[in-house]
């Protein structure tokens, strides 16, 4: 952003005040971060492109009662994983995989879009509220703080789940089973209550 373009604040000021185009220069500049954390969240193209729809049609529907507490792209973080949230809610699960099954790992991981796909696979088996951090955290490089804003969850929590799901992905990765998490359930809020961020 140069010093001529506007603030993410700016922009929903002038949006609150009429100016529709101020909402496509946000969408424009947050959806590739959009995309790319449904995208390591849902693990699917069309599921990532569905859930940034949703994340951007929540965000309009709501933005004249978002109160600035935190970012913006704090709060359009959470209604993107909220949005996560639904879509997986709504996918059938995936049948079990029948042993022998599975295509063999590729033998050259140091080419980089072998390994790329191959983390996105482990990724994909992450458990979902340890994957929510990771993505945001480790990908992304949203600062640890940000992260627990997006999920309403606090500090120590976020820590603690990225420790874990890093590693879950570094037992994926090693071709090893992982178990389901024995923590709590990740934040189900809903876009009504998004505005008190």
């Amino acid at each position: 952003m140069s010093g001529t373009d506007p603030s993410d604040a700016d922009l929903v000021t002038r949006f609150r005040d009429g100016d529709r185009e101020a909402f496509a220069t946000l969408v424009a500049r947050h959806e590739r971060r959009v995309y790319n954390l449904a995208y390591r969240m849902l693990g699917r193209p069309e599921d990532a492109r569905d859930a940034s729809q949703e994340a951007f049609i929540s965000c309009f529907r709501h933005l004249d009662r978002f109160r600035g507490d935190s970012a913006f792209g704090t709060w359009l973080h959470r209604i993107t994983v909220n949005a996560c949230y639904d879509a997986l809610r709504r996918r059938p699960p995936d049948p079990a995989p029948l042993q022998g099954e599975e295509p063999a790992p590729a033998g050259d991981h140091a080419d980089r879009a072998a390994a790329a796909v191959d983390v996105q696979r482990a990724l994909s088996k992450v458990p979902l509220e340890f994957r929510a951090v990771l993505v945001l955290h480790d990908v992304q490089g949203v600062p640890y703080d940000e992260v627990a804003q997006a999920l309403d969850v606090p500090l120590g929590t976020v820590k603690s789940r990225l420790h874990r799901g890093r590693l879950a992905l570094a037992r994926l990765l090693a071709g090893e089973p992982v178990a389901a998490p024995a923590a709590s359930k990740p934040s189900t809020t809903s876009p009504e209550t998004i505005e008190d961020l």
